[in-house]
């Protein structure tokens, strides 16, 4: 019997510290508005309308609170003394982009926060985690530690939940979370398909991946979080992604490939080899998406997001693609949108204003985690993080009172910054009941 589940989009909260420092090689849009004045109130509140975009149409949300940033206690381990006013200026007196990396709010894209296999395809009937390590790019290796931490305060109970350590921080076992990864079934309460996408085999020098942009993600981080899950080899896939298009700036696979339930809506150029026998071989008819470069050009594709998109499903069982607005800006996009190839499995598309987080290269999708729970696992979360009107009212209250208008990159040597961020951290965490994740509460 099918045990009943839910899909629940857990969105990062943008963080006061939201910046465009450009320090993400592979990722265009970070590095085109490399220095840009920021707004990291604007940002927050865009990112909690989308939530109640998605609330409102019945599909369920819950938020994950952003790290603490300047993160003083890396500063510390570079060499950095004295007090942690202090640390912070000297930082920015001697390496300015060393501070910057300090002080990504780049959390908020919680796709990268960890690899999530729900209950019903794991061996031992728990939701297992395992938290990216993230060890391509200093500003988001810092990320896992805390990450972890909010993980396992959320999802405290054992008998349902399952957490592991985040794989060894090697470059053969390069693991950038759920961006690489997507699950199909029939419904969430079943077994599923979990698919695994790579850029390179990690030990194999031979196959190096793409020439332009690293591949961040290896087959070998892959294989080692489908055994620490417990999935089942017969319904686990591992697919490598196409080198052209991680050197066309598809850094993670989410930025050519989206996939819920039975439907997977991916560019022609997504994969390294033709997928579709390969999902074949799984006895379910699947719903292929397939967007041709004729239609819709790789490069389009990338600069739009268009496949950063969420797939969602309202109340009436409809599915709804949540496009950030660029995607009607673009012509090849827009067209192709218009056009209804995509239908009959997708219904409605909805477009969505995040382009502070665009700017630096995150779309919808960036900005989620999916977590599958049953009705049971629900239950057995106790912080406050379930989306709904009243926490909303809360939170857009918190980022009002806290969050700046407007960040520049010389703003992050301001020890003020520091304040306000521990200020507004230590309020949320009392707003949705974790606890003391963060090393200045403790």
């Amino acid at each position: 019997m099918t045990v009943q589940a839910k899909e629940f989009n857990f969105d990062g909260i943008v963080g006061p510290t939201h910046n465009y420092a450009g320090l993400s090689h592979g990722n265009l849009a970070s590095r085109k508005n490399k220095l840009s004045v920021s707004n990291p109130r604007a940002a927050a509140l865009e990112g909690l309308a989308k939530m109640l975009t998605l609330h409102s149409m019945g599909v369920p949300q819950a938020v994950l609170p952003p790290h603490e940033r300047p993160h003083v206690p890396t500063l510390r381990r570079l060499g950095f003394t004295g007090s942690d006013a202090q640390i912070v200026e000297r930082a920015y007196q001697h390496d300015p982009v060393l501070l910057a990396a300090c002080s990504s709010a780049s959390a908020m894209w919680t796709a990268n926060t960890a690899t999530v296999s729900p209950s019903a395809d794991c061996a031992d009937g728990r939701v297992h985690f395992t938290p990216a390590n993230l060890g391509g790019l200093l500003h988001r290796s810092i990320e896992t530690a805390t990450t972890a931490k909010i993980l396992q305060a959320i999802f405290s109970d054992p008998s349902a939940f399952a957490h592991h350590d985040a794989l060894p921080v090697t470059p053969a076992l390069g693991d950038e979370g759920a961006a690489n990864h997507s699950r199909l079934s029939a419904s969430h309460g079943e077994a599923g398909v979990e698919i695994f996408v790579y850029g390179r085999k990690g030990l194999d020098t031979a196959n190096a991946g793409p020439a332009r942009f690293p591949a961040r993600q290896t087959r070998e981080a892959s294989e080692s979080i489908a055994r620490l899950h417990g999935l089942r080899p017969e319904r686990t896939v591992f697919l490598q992604q196409n080198p052209a298009a991680i050197d066309a700036g598809a850094f993670h696979n989410d930025v050519v490939a989206v996939g819920y339930r039975d439907i997977l809506f991916f560019h022609e150029l997504a994969y390294a080899e033709p997928i579709e026998g390969i999902l074949d071989l799984f006895g379910r008819e699947r719903r292929l998406i397939r967007v041709p470069a004729s239609a819709v050009p790789l490069e389009d594709a990338i600069s739009s997001y268009l496949f950063n998109s969420q797939l969602v499903e309202s109340e009436a069982g409809d599915v709804t693609l949540i496009a950030p607005m660029e995607c009607s800006e673009i012509p090849s996009v827009r067209d192709y949108l218009r056009s209804g190839s995509a239908w009959p499995a997708i219904k409605e598309i909805r477009f969505v204003d995040v382009r502070q987080s665009m700017r630096n290269g995150g779309g919808p999708a960036c900005l989620r985690l999916r977590v599958v729970l049953t009705d049971a696992e629900r239950a057995k979360v106790k912080a406050n993080v379930f989306f709904d009107l009243p926490l909303l009212q809360r939170l857009e209250a918190w980022v009002q009172k806290h969050y700046r208008e407007e960040l520049a990159a010389k703003d992050l040597a301001d020890p003020q910054l520091l304040v306000e961020g521990r200020a507004a951290l230590d309020e949320l965490t009392g707003i949705l009941g974790v606890g003391a994740v963060y090393e200045f509460q403790r």
